[in-house]
């Protein structure tokens, strides 16, 4: 029964639990691999630590390390005439000639060009008789710390990625009587035995590295393809001491016994900056001579801006005393771990903090931490989910304005989509296909149809647009960004769309699921078809959102009346089969992989919104028999596949299936760093499960109505959360105790009236913009 209050303005005096709960990732031993060092950044430079009292090596990241250049290759030769053969095999039902055809007329093929390795700096020193080890990564402050004794004396190093002085910082410091004694370092690492920069001193107590990323295992069209010229860089690295005990070598430095130093590094590439070698030199300057106090108080004042806009406590306070690796390695033993569990979900907004930031590129694959020339799938942006798994915490968590790198990437993909459209299909709008690179390149890559052969990818992209548009409600976005990219991606579906056959209904064709595929009637294994299930799920969302977006910019247009003639007859995305699962395609067929990692037939329930257990429960129901006979299949193996069953879980309100699956995601799918193993390591796991602990907690993708605490897991029963974020721009704060809420404070962006769902009951509530409002229950 629904009752209305409304509220005064007086905020009401509650109870919150104390936020005592730092969040420190720690170990009582060094990294010896790359998956066990703790990253630094600040969104566009980044840093492995390995804490290494010998031999220490901090690996070196920027965000435009690419090879190529955006006009090194054309377009696929296909044109429209194509594409209507592409159609004509599929009405005769040969699938596998129109797989065939799809990949030789559109597609380039395999193609490796990747996101590389800015290189190492290497501190060559060689403490003895180690003891006391410690080495931490402290979510707080953004700030790595090694510690340890050496011949019963302490040696400490400290790292952090300063935004605002846009360098590398660490300071070394130690009581040792011979103090810091070896090396100083950078190197990259060859491409092919090839050099790929030198190193040397440039002045006193300073180094400098010069190179280029090439990638001489390129490839294109599935072929070899050399790529020699790449994206330039200039390295400057400065030591400074009180002491005159640096030496000044060829091309190293050499600490001669001092006690503290003060190390800074800073890049500039000819991404950024076309006079990159000039622009690093006076990035240096700046920040020459300024103390490591300042530097730090900076750092944290500037990241904490954004990390303390919300915080996470689950449980009881608890104090930090295991290492976080013996803690995984308890709950892969059967343990529960509230405070790994909370650690995890602060880690993925750190790691957003760290890799995107306004002006940078968007989080790739990897986010920014990469230490090789030729990474996993070339460590570039994925999107037929893995990009968009990488923002899917953003608004919720209080991160709004970290979307901005994505949308500055997403419009120069769209812009360059149009090619694409005009070119090889001759339609309006804009095209983007399932995988891109540094480049913003549109065209499909893929040596197979399964694999690369998918429209959907623009749609999805323009939901990030539009759900951006809901957190924030800021109409400006709305306007001049949001609705022109939605527009994009609408105008080229409705000339996509074409008849289904024997019905008056409009599906997109050719159409496949996302690197999936299924049985046909001649029992070939083939991935092209009219109308499966995503596209036509993604073209209803884009329809829908354009329309609504038209209506509240009053923009009327030929385009507008065509959508909303082609949206009453597009041919249903969600369409139940006879053993009551939703099917991924426009008929019931066989799959040669019933476990397959990709849901993407569920993109309507998540992150869609139009299956929900009050307006589609049938839907909603036959979601939850789609999952159950996916994961009885073998079906989530990886990380972030593992962690969209997180989110999809939070959706179904079942907080018990979601904390199983962040139980399977630590237990088989973390290093020991919390880096997500895919395995190689990809960063979409970690900030899908932020997103899918955020989902857990609160839900607003129903139309007014917000549910709280929607999925909370017996294990969780006593929490606190401030800050997080509900469509409709509202921020919440809450705490529960024993599974209900005790304490409750909204606070909007905008007047508005919600339908509020907690503790099993529902209140409307009238908000205004910016008075707080705020009560207790008991």
């Amino acid at each position: 029964m629904k009752r209305l209050v409304t509220f005064i303005a007086a905020f009401f005096c509650f109870y919150t639990l104390s936020f005592s709960q730092k969040s420190i990732l720690w170990y009582t031993q060094p990294a010896e691999v790359w998956e066990e060092a703790l990253p630094v950044g600040n969104g566009r430079l980044g840093a492995m630590v390995f804490g290494k009292p010998s031999m220490e090596r901090i690996q070196l990241n920027e965000d435009s390390m690419w090879s190529g250049s955006r006009d090194d290759w054309g377009l696929a030769e296909g044109r429209r005439k194509d594409l209507d053969q592409v159609r004509a095999y599929l009405l005769e039902g040969d699938n596998k000639k129109a797989d065939s055809l799809l990949v030789a007329a559109f597609s380039r093929k395999g193609i490796t060009r990747s996101h590389q390795t800015l290189g190492d700096l290497w501190l060559d020193f060689n403490f003895q008789q180690i003891s006391d080890y410690k080495r931490k990564l402290d979510l707080n402050t953004a700030t790595t710390t090694t510690t340890f004794k050496s011949e019963g004396y302490k040696v400490t190093e400290e790292v952090i990625a300063s935004m605002p002085d846009d360098a590398i910082l660490i300071r070394l410091h130690t009581d040792h009587p011979a103090g810091f004694t070896g090396k100083i370092r950078l190197s990259r690492p060859e491409d092919e035995d090839f050099t790929t920069a030198e190193s040397s001193t440039l002045a006193p107590n300073m180094l400098e590295m010069v190179g280029m990323a090439t990638q001489r295992k390129g490839q294109i069209d599935s072929k070899p393809y050399p790529i020699l010229e790449g994206v330039k860089f200039r390295t400057l690295l400065i030591a400074e001491s009180e002491e005159d005990k640096i030496l000044t070598e060829k091309d190293y430095l050499d600490l001669n016994g001092t006690k503290e130093v003060l190390l800074k590094l800073v890049t500039v590439t000819s991404f950024y900056n076309k006079n990159y070698e000039s622009a690093a030199e006076r990035s240096i300057e700046v920040i020459k001579g300024k103390s490591w106090e300042q530097s730090l108080a900076q750092h944290i004042e500037d990241y904490q801006e954004w990390f303390d806009n919300m915080e996470l406590t689950l449980g009881n306070n608890s104090i930090n005393e295991i290492p976080t690796d013996i803690r995984i390695k308890r709950v892969k033993e059967g343990a529960t771990d509230l405070y790994l569990e909370k650690l995890l979900f602060d880690y993925g907004r750190y790691l957003l903090i760290s890799s995107s930031r306004p002006g940078s590129n968007p989080a790739n694959l990897q986010g920014i931490w990469n230490q090789h020339i030729n990474a996993p799938w070339n460590a570039d942006y994925h999107l037929n989910i893995n990009l968009q798994m990488n923002y899917w915490l953003a608004d919720v968590t209080n991160l709004s304005k970290l979307n901005q790198p994505l949308f500055d990437f997403i419009d120069g993909a769209i812009y360059n989509g149009r090619k694409v459209a005009q070119t090889n299909f001759d339609m309006r709008g804009s095209f983007l296909p399932h995988a891109t690179d540094l480049w913003q390149v549109p065209f499909m890559r893929a040596a197979t149809a399964y694999w690369g052969g998918w429209v959907g990818a623009g749609g999805w992209m323009a939901r990030h647009y539009w759900d951006h548009y809901l957190f924030t409600r800021d109409l400006r976005f709305l306007a001049d960004r949001g609705f022109p990219a939605i527009s994009e991606v609408a105008a080229f579906y409705s000339d996509w769309l074409v008849n289904y056959p024997g019905e008056n209904t409009l599906v997109s064709s050719p159409s496949t699921s996302p690197e999936n595929q299924f049985i046909n009637s001649k029992g070939e294994s083939v991935a092209t078809t009219m109308g499966a299930a995503m596209d036509q799920q993604i073209i209803a969302d884009v329809f829908t959102s354009f329309l609504q977006a038209a209506t509240i910019l009053n923009s009327e247009s030929r385009l507008r009346n065509k959508i909303a003639e082609q949206l009453t007859i597009l041919r249903p995305g969600v369409q139940i089969g006879e053993d009551g699962r939703i099917l991924e395609w426009d008929q019931p067929y066989e799959e040669p992989e019933k476990g397959h990692r990709h849901m993407s037939h569920l993109y309507a329930f998540h992150p869609g919104n139009s299956i929900t257990k009050s307006d589609t429960p049938e839907a909603f129901d036959a979601v939850r028999k789609t999952l159950e006979f996916r994961l009885a299949n073998g079906g989530a193996g990886t990380g972030w596949s593992r962690a969209w069953l997180i989110n999809f879980s939070a959706r179904l309100l079942d907080g018990e299936m979601a904390h199983e699956h962040i139980q399977k995601l630590i237990t088989n799918s973390l290093y020991i760093n919390l880096f997500d193993g895919h395995p190689p390591f990809q960063i979409d796991g970690n900030f899908g499960y932020t997103a899918g602990v955020a989902e857990m907690l609160i839900q607003s993708h129903e139309s007014g109505i917000i549910r709280l605490l929607p999925a909370l897991p017996k294990a969780w029963s006593d929490g606190t959360v401030r800050g997080i974020k509900a469509r409709g721009n509202i921020t919440v704060d809450m705490t529960w105790a024993n599974g209900e809420i005790v304490m409750l404070s909204l606070v909007s962006g905008i007047n508005q009236t919600i339908t509020l769902i907690y503790n099993g009951s529902e209140t409307t509530i009238m908000l205004k913009k910016g008075e707080k409002f705020g009560f207790e229950m008991n």
